[in-house]
Parts: structure tokens; C-alpha cells; sequence
């Protein structure tokens, strides 16, 4: 076995103990996919699609699956970073949500994108 065939080894070794110890942050893509789900569908879905085909129930409301073609998805980071999700609609109301539920709404989003 070569000297540079071990080191990768190591490393692969390292990384995956760091990464078992890590448990949760390891799985998160796919459970902070279905957190952001649930939290859309709770505090979103009475007025928007959340899905992936399924109609806004208030006409007005853009279904999640399209806010990338009005909203670059780093500009919705960007105006959720400080916690506050709102908008200038007077039907939306404003709910305010941890950095993790921000990361896992726009995860979830971000997963319905075409």
C-alpha cells in the first residue's frame, strides 16, 4: 500500500468517526427537508401550495414550487436571516421561527425547485 493510499485512508477513517459521532448533523439534509415540510404546511399551507402540485389555496399566494422564478433562493436567505418571515401582503401575517427552522423551511423549498 502506497504512503499517499494510507493517508487518504486515514483521513476517511477520521472523517467518518467525526461524522458518527455527529449523528444528527450527518441526517440532516433529508429530516431538515421533512422539519421545513411540516413547518410550510402548518404555518404556510392555508394559503399557499406546498407541494409539489397542488393549487395556493388563497389565489394570491405563489406555490413554493415556483418562488425560485421570482426569487433567487439565496435572496429568501437573505430576507429570513434575521428570523422574521413577512412579506407586504396584508393576509400574510408574520410568524418568527428559530435559524434552524429558517434553514429547514428554505431546505424544503429549496427541494421543490424544478
Amino acid at each position: 500500500m502506497t504512503h499517499r493510499l494510507k493517508t487518504g485512508l486515514a483521513f476517511g477513517s477520521a472523517m467518518l468517526c467525526l461524522s458518527a459521532g455527529a449523528g444528527p448533523v450527518m441526517a440532516q439534509p433529508v429530516d431538515e427537508i421533512e422539519a421545513g415540510r411540516d413547518l410550510v404546511e402548518v404555518n404556510c399551507g392555508a394559503c399557499h401550495s406546498v407541494g409539489q402540485a397542488d393549487a395556493s389555496p388563497h389565489e394570491a399566494a405563489p406555490p413554493f414550487r415556483t418562488l425560485s422564478e421570482r426569487f433567487p433562493m439565496d435572496a429568501l436567505e437573505e430576507a429570513f436571516s434575521d428570523g422574521r418571515i413577512y412579506s407586504g401582503h396584508p393576509d400574510m401575517p408574520e410568524f418568527i421561527a428559530t435559524p434552524e427552522q429558517i434553514d429547514a423551511i428554505i431546505a424544503y423549498i429549496a427541494s421543490l425547485q424544478g
